[in-house]
């Protein structure tokens, strides 16, 4: 057996479970191609509904808009008036979406990494939490185990890889605070 081979089966061994049957798991692949990714229903009231059919938490008035991406909607709870948008929640781990949260076009909340310390490349899950009020802007990247605290802004193009704190403003790749985020 060469090096590669036993590196492979060893990889292999690690086997991650999606929380849900193969056959619940494949349905959803097939659902979300058709009518989420596409745009073939543009309702989000419908979206909703499909997404509570396969076990998300979702509460009430919440906006969810064609093109997002949801890897495992049995893994995901969004509380009341929450906009997602065309984004992609890889949810290989529990996210958890507060109240009057954004969550902006091409924006990724990324719960699983690998470890790039072993051979092996072990997956790392850790959730995500968004506190009420947070916005997450468009093609920002939270990282796996990080928390939005409440109205936290992680603005376009930024990557949050550490918990956020309340009621700031944070930039940049990595993210850092560069202001108070201020009410009028």
């Amino acid at each position: 057996m060469t090096h590669f081979t036993q590196l492979k089966k060893d990889f292999d061994k690690k086997g991650f479970k999606a929380g849900a049957s193969f056959v619940k798991v494949y349905c959803w692949y097939i659902i979300s191609t058709l009518f989420f990714h596409t745009g073939l229903i543009p309702f989000s009231s419908m979206l909703v509904l499909i997404l509570k059919l396969f076990g998300a938490s979702i509460g009430k008035n919440v906006r969810i808009k064609p093109g997002i991406r949801i890897k495992y909607p049995w893994k995901l709870s969004v509380d009341d008036y929450s906009w997602l948008a065309a984004c992609h929640i890889e949810n290989l781990d529990q996210v958890i979406i507060g109240k009057h949260v954004c969550v902006s076009q091409e924006a990724m909340l990324l719960t699983g990494n690998h470890n790039y310390k072993t051979t092996t490349f072990d997956l790392i899950t850790l959730p995500i939490i968004l506190q009420d009020g947070a916005w997450i802007g468009a093609k920002a990247v939270v990282c796996p185990g990080v928390i939005v605290a409440s109205h936290a802004i992680l603005s376009v193009g930024s990557i949050a890889n550490r918990n956020m704190e309340a009621y700031m403003i944070y930039q940049g790749n990595p993210a850092t605070k560069i202001r108070k985020r201020i009410f009028l």
